[in-house]
């Protein structure tokens, strides 16, 4: 793998991989993100760098999100709810952030990837055939 777009691009979604900032230091951020309330904290470039962070970890959850996704039988009521959100995440992650209200977005999108990741890892015993 190309270290240098590691931090951009994410690793290529194994189950159970990290993403780029790591699963803590990534809700960490999400928590700061979502908790800024002043648009003048930081400049343009800045909040440019945070959401290619958020970019990459998003990347990251949305291909664990998409491999238990794709291990549900195609009846299974949580795989429309899987997709809805990777849609949105293809559509949003990779929007150039260039304000608090840009990389607050991304940060909600990320999160939400996680809580459908929660979700579908919860179920994966019973979805999977031994």
């Amino acid at each position: 793998m190309n270290t240098a777009r590691a931090g951009v691009d994410g690793p290529p979604g194994l189950l159970g991989a990290e993403p780029p900032l790591g699963r803590k230091t990534c809700e960490g951020l999400l928590k700061a993100v979502l908790a800024w309330s002043d648009p003048g904290a930081l400049r343009p470039g800045d909040y440019h760098q945070v959401g290619l962070l958020l970019a990459g970890a998003g990347q990251a959850v949305a291909a664990d999100v998409r491999a238990y996704a794709a291990r549900l039988p195609d009846d299974d009521s949580r795989r429309p709810l899987a997709e809805i959100v990777l849609g949105e995440a293809d559509r949003r992650l990779w929007l150039a952030a260039r304000s608090l209200h840009d990389v607050r977005n991304k940060a909600r999108m990320v999160r939400a990837l996680y809580e459908r990741l929660d979700r579908l890892a919860e179920a994966a015993p019973a979805a999977v055939s031994p």
